[in-house]
């Protein structure tokens, strides 16, 4: 086990969800537990990315607004979409 030690519990599972885990560790030949602690940590994983924010990718070329756009007005901007439309 990565990083800690192992604690004994008792979980109360829905039969079903259960029977249906219990088949799926051993077509995979892994314990229940392996399977409950995979499926934690891909949980506690995608909360985590959740959690921070998205990268937004950056444009670094060259280029910009053209000549005498004025790209703090809307009103602008669409007349502009319009023509080039």
């Amino acid at each position: 086990m990565a990083g800690g030690f192992t604690v004994k519990t008792t979980l109360n599972l829905n039969d079903a969800l259960l029977k249906e885990a219990k088949t799926l560790a051993a077509q995979q030949r892994t314990s229940l537990t392996h399977l409950i602690e995979e499926g934690l940590r891909l949980r506690l994983r995608m909360q985590q990315r959740r959690l921070q924010p998205p990268s937004l990718p950056v444009h670094h070329g060259q280029g910009g607004l053209v000549s005498g756009l004025d790209g703090l007005s809307n009103k602008a901007l669409l007349e502009a979409a319009d023509r080039d439309a």
